[in-house]
């Protein structure tokens, strides 16, 4: 993960929205009738399997479960310290961890596999208080030098009482640059939220708590770079980057707050492991390749389009200054 470039500039109107405001309800009500449905198809389903198809399909599932990570993921199995391991306290059983920013380092861990193509996710409780030049950050990131592909959500801090703001990027082969940021509609330090990055053939999706806010699709057939051939690890740290991370760097980190905490839980990744088993990751038959994943079902995109209308505050494809000509995937 690379610094971030100083955008937009303090005088751009990247502090200055309208109150922070929640998904509209019928967006809720939406997902929920969905739910039931889904709930009283599966019921007729298993009314109607005789006792044979059904042992046919909880052996598919056992065959599948042997080519494809899909468990929920530990700190202890699953990740290792990348940075100051003394800055990062493993709580609840190893099922949880603090991370800790104060003026002699930062810290950061990793998973200990690389994955190509899946879902993964993680339950984060951000700096709370006067947070301004604090950076946290989950990431994927294949860890090539020259041609390095990356899925970025980072975090950044702000003073007290001024919305929370995201920041997602997106590289592949190697060309990054291509910034979003968004005001997030609650305060992320007050509970635990679920962030997750899908990545599939046909696009990557960013969540927040199932809301998608932001979408970067697969436009090879334009000659368009995507990522797809090198396997991701996962990654988080906590650091200070108050040269550019708050209003672009006016406001800086206030060492009085220190130490600053981020807490981390329910570790999730569902995934091809690399190296694995041949095959997998081409598998058209991997849930995250099933057509229900190929773009935004409807519900998504309403929430989308809410997002991006209510709390979007930086988009690089409508930056003039940067790119005076629109990059092609924002055509």
């Amino acid at each position: 993960m690379q610094q971030s470039p100083s955008l937009p500039s303090p005088s751009s109107p990247i502090s200055i929205k309208p109150p922070i405001t929640s998904p509209p309800p019928e967006l809720y009500f939406q997902h929920f009738s969905f739910f039931l449905f889904r709930i009283n198809l599966y019921q007729t389903m298993a009314i109607s399997l005789n006792y044979t198809a059904l042992s046919l399909l909880l052996l598919h599932l056992l065959a599948s479960s042997l080519s494809v990570s899909a468990r929920p993921a530990t700190f202890l199995q699953d990740f290792r310290v990348t940075w100051s391991d003394s800055h990062i306290k493993q709580i609840e059983g190893g099922s949880a961890i603090q991370l800790i920013l104060d003026q002699t380092s930062g810290c950061g861990f990793a998973s200990k596999s690389k994955y190509l193509f899946g879902r993964v996710s993680m339950k984060i409780k951000l700096v709370p208080g006067d947070s301004a030049g604090t950076v946290t950050a989950f990431y994927m990131n294949s860890d090539t030098d020259t041609v390095r592909d990356e899925l970025d959500f980072e975090f950044l801090g702000n003073r007290s009482g001024q919305p929370y703001t995201v920041q997602t990027n997106v590289y592949a082969h190697g060309k990054g640059d291509r910034e979003q940021r968004v005001n997030l509609w609650f305060d992320p330090a007050a509970d635990f939220h679920t962030y997750s990055i899908m990545w599939n053939h046909h696009h990557v999706v960013f969540y927040v708590d199932e809301v998608p806010i932001r979408e970067y699709k697969n436009n090879e057939a334009r000659g368009l770079p995507y990522p797809k051939f090198q396997p991701m690890g996962v990654y988080s740290t906590l650091w200070e980057a108050d040269d550019w991370a708050t209003r672009g760097g006016l406001e800086k980190i206030d060492w009085s707050k220190a130490p600053f905490f981020a807490y981390y839980k329910d570790f999730d990744i569902e995934g091809c492991p690399a190296p694995g088993p041949a095959g997998c990751a081409g598998n058209p038959n991997n849930w995250w390749e099933g057509s229900t994943y190929q773009q935004l079902n409807a519900i998504e995109a309403k929430r989308y389009r809410w997002v991006r209308m209510t709390h979007m505050i930086y988009d690089y494809c409508t930056d003039k200054s940067r790119y005076p000509v629109t990059p092609p995937e924002c055509i």
